[in-house]
């Protein structure tokens, strides 16, 4: 066809503008994407069958970083049923001997690639500096590997994008930890919205404040405020209203710790507060602050046509003291996030092993942690420029010449003025590849060649 004429030419090569403006000026029926060259040799991983008994062979796993998160995503594993991890990494290499003798895990390493690469591993973890997980990500994907990353997947949008359908293309599953979608509060808070206990909803609210600030060198370099702790906010409200947004208008300020005043950005705010537009008039209003001086407040509220339900905090226990000059909890709430979300991270670990040992839908996607990302960013920008900013804004920026080969309008000089593919987060697909449990349920065996150019061009 005239589209393959094309790509054999430019096969591994960089689209030049020429080729671009071919491309526009085509049909809705010619493909802007060559084909992936090995999504039609790496099919998903089934899981095995034994001959003699009929019964699944356990998943083998593998797990990157043996820090805080590693070690506790390990322990879910090591007790969830299907599952069985056979070796560890961490560059460290004490660390990840260690883990593996308390987890009875029996091959550890300093080399994350020996636990990519593994012929044994059906699936690998990724609990390692967020620098990392990009790269980790897409050799697990050519490693036919399914994968769990913790979030984010990348601080780029481009590498995000090209991250998710490196899976994708490969057909193996992936997710994104987002682990307060797993925390029992909030889990009641949504199954009251599905239900329609409070009717529909009209006002969301959330907020995050952390016990105490973190180092300076910690916030340096981090992202911003928006990026490193009100992500997990922004992506809350989309998981309760159940409807990607539309628009964001975000403010923040320095409180607590000047000495990061001085920082560029985002990252000179400790407190911030983000007001987000959802379909139907639902409006979400999140305020976050690197400091509470009464313990981890993590809290959530809906306020629907028929009523309201919102969380408290979660404590130690239930213990309360009566006096005749206080009345109240015994201890303060938990004061840090794994005490506070350990629950939660256990649960989305043994989510994912239920995907993979049953071979279901994976509960949190890779858009739903580029969609958290894309809030992030809009919300930097909005409280940058001091005004509204839609999604689209954020999204159309990327442009993909092939699946795993994208980039950002704003730092190509490829592109003239006024040019570039038009999409919102409601059209994300026509960027990201369908993943390998949409086309199971759909029957879809094509790659998304065939749909861009339907909808990604205006």
């Amino acid at each position: 066809s005239y589209c393959a004429i094309i790509f054999a030419s430019v096969k591994m090569v960089r689209f030049s503008f020429a080729l671009v403006s071919v491309f526009v000026a085509a049909s809705a029926s010619v493909s802007a994407f060559a084909p992936s060259s090995f999504s039609s040799t790496r099919q998903t991983l089934a899981l095995r069958m034994s001959i003699d008994t009929g019964a699944k062979e356990p998943v083998k796993v593998g797990v990157i970083g043996c820090g805080r998160i590693g070690i506790v995503h390990l322990g879910a594993i090591n007790k969830a049923p299907g599952v069985r991890p056979i070796v560890v990494s961490n560059p460290t290499v004490s660390k990840a001997e260690n883990a593996a003798k308390t987890f009875g895990v029996p091959k550890f390493t300093s080399d994350a690639m020996e636990v990519i690469e593994d012929p044994e591993v059906d699936a690998v973890w990724i609990c390692s500096p967020s620098q990392f997980h990009a790269d980790q990500i897409k050799a697990c994907a050519a490693n036919g590997k399914h994968v769990f990353c913790e979030k984010p997947i990348a601080t780029d949008l481009a590498e995000t994008v090209e991250a998710i359908n490196a899976c994708n293309e490969a057909g193996v599953k992936l997710m994104i930890g987002l682990q307060r979608r797993f925390d029992p509060n909030f889990l009641r808070v949504k199954k009251a919205i599905e239900d329609k206990e409070v009717g529909d909803p009209i006002i969301i609210k959330t907020c995050s404040r952390d016990p105490s600030p973190p180092p300076y060198e910690y916030v340096k370099g981090g992202g911003g405020i928006f990026n490193d702790m009100a992500v997990h906010d922004l992506d809350m409200t989309r998981f309760l209203a159940g409807e990607d947004p539309m628009e964001i208008l975000a403010v923040g300020s320095c409180h607590i710790d000047k000495s990061i005043e001085d920082l560029p950005g985002s990252e000179a705010f400790d407190t911030a507060t983000c007001i987000v537009r959802y379909p139907g008039g639902v409006n979400a209003m999140v305020d976050v602050c690197r400091q509470s001086s009464y313990g981890y407040d993590q809290r959530a509220e809906v306020l629907g046509s028929k009523g309201m339900i919102a969380t408290d905090n979660v404590y130690p226990n239930t213990a309360k003291i009566y006096r005749n000059d206080f009345t109240g909890n015994a201890d303060m709430p938990f004061d840090f996030f794994l005490s506070r979300y350990f629950e939660a991270y256990v649960t989305e670990t043994e989510a994912f092993c239920e995907s993979l040992v049953n071979d279901s839908e994976v509960p949190c996607t890779g858009v739903d942690g580029l969609v958290a990302l894309v809030m992030s960013i809009a919300a930097d920008k909005s409280a940058a420029e001091n005004r509204w900013v839609k999604f689209s804004e954020v999204i159309e920026q990327v442009y993909c010449s092939s699946p795993t080969e994208c980039s950002l309008l704003a730092n190509s000089d490829m592109f003239p003025d006024g040019f570039k593919p038009a999409s919102g987060i409601a059209e994300i697909g026509n960027i990201v590849v369908p993943d390998v449990d949409q086309k199971k349920e759909k029957g879809e065996k094509g790659s998304f060649m065939d749909k861009v150019m339907k909808g990604i061009w205006s």
